[in-house]
């Protein structure tokens, strides 16, 4: 066993000394790790590219609801009292508020 991995090895020597598979090799490594624009770079900035198009995509939905809301609130009275008391806690000259925080 230990023999044909040896005649494994053997058989690639003759390639290595190719200087074009040589030259070759050389160039893979140097693009792929000592580049400007290495192979490892190009992967990590193509993962928070797609990061930041998720969250470009979250935001966007998120601003179309809010604009949604805006719009409720802006066309009815009624629904603008609503979320002021619900979320500003504000209140009428005549009522009182009770807040009950669960825990």
């Amino acid at each position: 066993m230990n023999e044909s991995r040896k005649e494994k090895i053997l058989s690639f020597l003759p390639l290595l000394r190719n200087k074009y598979v040589l030259s070759g090799l050389v160039f893979i490594i140097w693009v792929g790790f000592f580049d400007q624009n290495n192979l490892v770079d190009r992967f990590s900035l193509a993962r928070r590219l797609k990061d930041l198009e998720r969250q470009r995509e979250h935001y966007q939905n998120e601003i179309l609801e809010n604009r949604t809301r805006m719009e409720e609130l802006e066309s009815n009275r009624e629904n603008l009292e609503k979320f002021a008391r619900e979320q500003y806690l504000m209140k009428r000259p005549d009522e009182e508020i009770f807040i009950i925080i669960e825990k």
